[in-house]
């Protein structure tokens, strides 16, 4: 808070004088056009938008940092797909600016990175104004296994804007909040499991976790390198293809994506209002039965589906559901302690290990008033990646989840895609406990490497509820045009209202 505050300070006076006219929430077309005809300048929405953190995000702590330049990007904000449009980007991902990149941690608060991300690159060139950095759960949920989402020890707890004092569900908390809140057009989040698919169904958002290697990690905080990706995260399925099209793409410091650049494309032109007629989708029944308001949700969406002209397959068998966790929990342990050290390397006067990383958390008084670091230490105590159980855990988990899980279903039912809860209606926060989510449904596509993309299924005493949708690798025009021809039939999202509590019934 003290960093935004600091970073407000720093803006002309002009960027807190009278709010400049506009919705919030209008999309990235509604505000090309607008800026097209100039009815709008480029500093004028950037405004708009400083304006609604200014005075919005002292309840939700979804912004943790500012960009002092942005008004100066946006007064030259070039021409290209983005131009002019206001972006958040999530505090692992790095930018060779002022703004600092910590992972919510002070650990890595001393300096700013040393360049641009890869995907910070492609935004800048095309146009996009990066308006600041949006607040995490610490290290992307991954110190201790009591955390609680959406908090930090740099930025503190974020709030789920619809209801208060329930949680945003985690680590891209602040990228959901900020977007859900009309605190800026879109969002970059990053998951490695859930990380960006929870926290947009528990905000009412669209959340889009693309192929791993379809969009570059180079210059992002990991956890693992078989796992994590970057991905969109905006109030429709539009703009996720929009925001998608620009970051994905292959990367010489990325190895994984070696093949994006035969598949990244325009990603906005499979926005088809009738995406859903014909398609195949399978029900995956063994991911619901474990919340009634989840389970609601895909009932309905299914009844929108087929008025829409899909085939519901229902139910459907996804093979070694259940075998995948403790595989899963191996590989990062030993991913983390490889990767952080390797990317600790790149930030001169940051900690060089996990090893140090722990260190610091025990002598900073600030890092765990709440919840420890287990996770941090299990990871430390891996050898490398040379080791066999590694290597075992990796080979199975990687084999069952993609060809003889996912890919297994979608050939034997022959599907387009597979449609599950994305999770329960957003837990109260509790720092003490940590969190208590119920039924998240993001492994398979995560541990495989496939995509998936959340989008709005309703409320439950106005905690937004969403679908999963996921399928083969490299299948997000499917999904998209699924996605958004059930988009375009379903209740529409109602912005959030900031209640404090659940209203009584």
């Amino acid at each position: 808070m003290r960093r935004l505050l600091f970073a407000l300070m720093l803006l002309p006076p002009l960027a807190l004088a009278a709010e400049p006219p506009g919705d919030p929430y209008s999309s990235i077309a509604d505000w090309q056009a607008k800026l097209a005809s100039k009815s709008i300048t480029p500093p004028a929405l950037t405004d708009l938008y400083l304006h609604r953190i200014a005075s919005i995000d002292p309840k939700l702590h979804a912004v943790i940092e500012l960009n002092p330049d942005a008004r100066a990007i946006a007064s030259h904000p070039g021409e290209g797909a983005l131009a002019g449009i206001p972006i958040l980007l999530k505090d692992n991902i790095d930018t060779g600016d002022r703004m600092l990149t910590s992972a919510g941690s002070f650990a890595l608060a001393g300096q700013p990175a040393a360049e641009d991300a890869f995907i910070v690159e492609k935004l800048r060139r095309a146009g996009a104004v990066i308006l600041g950095k949006s607040n995490l759960s610490e290290w992307a949920n991954y110190r201790d296994s009591h955390a609680t989402s959406g908090w930090s020890a740099r930025g503190g707890q974020t709030h789920n804007p619809y209801v208060l004092d329930r949680n945003p569900c985690g680590s891209s908390s602040g990228s959901a909040v900020a977007v859900a809140a009309g605190l800026a057009v879109a969002a970059i989040g990053t998951e490695t499991d859930g990380s960006i698919l929870c926290p947009a169904a528990a905000t009412g958002i669209v959340g889009l976790k693309p192929t791993l290697g379809l969009v570059s990690r180079a210059g992002i905080v990991p956890i693992s390198h078989n796992q994590d990706t970057a991905g969109p995260m905006a109030r429709s399925v539009a703009d996720a293809a929009a925001l998608l099209s620009v970051i994905a793409g292959s990367d010489p410091r990325d190895t994984a994506t070696a093949e994006a650049d035969r598949h990244a494309t325009d990603y906005t032109k499979f926005l088809d209002a009738n995406g859903l007629k014909g398609k195949r989708i399978g029900v995956v029944r063994e991911q619901m039965g474990r919340e009634p308001n989840a389970d609601r949700a895909v009932e309905d969406a299914i009844a929108v589906m087929r008025a829409q002209g899909a085939v519901i397959v229902d139910p459907v068998e996804l093979p070694h559901l259940k075998e995948l966790a403790k595989p899963e929990g191996i590989v990062l342990e030993y991913d983390f302690k490889q990767d952080i050290a390797a990317y600790l390397a790149t930030r001169p006067g940051a900690p060089k290990t996990l090893d140090d990383l722990i260190a610091f958390d025990q002598q900073d008084p600030r890092e765990m008033p709440w919840f420890g670091q287990d996770t941090f230490e299990k990871s430390a105590a891996r050898g490398g990646t040379d080791e066999l159980d590694y290597k075992e855990a990796l080979a199975t988990l990687k084999r069952l989840s993609g060809p003889e899980g996912i890919d297994s279903a979608l050939a034997w039912y022959q599907l387009d895609a597979l449609l599950s809860p994305s999770t329960a209606p957003a837990c109260v926060t509790d720092p003490v406990l940590g969190d208590h989510f119920i039924g998240g449904t993001s492994r398979p596509a995560a541990v495989a490497g496939y995509p998936s993309i959340t989008v709005p299924a309703g409320y439950a005493h106005e905690l937004p509820l969403g679908i999963t949708l996921f399928g083969a690798k490299w299948s997000e025009p499917t999904l998209i045009a699924i996605a958004y021809s059930y988009e375009r039939a379903a209740p529409p999202r109602h912005a959030p209202r900031l209640l404090p509590t659940v209203p009584a019934p």
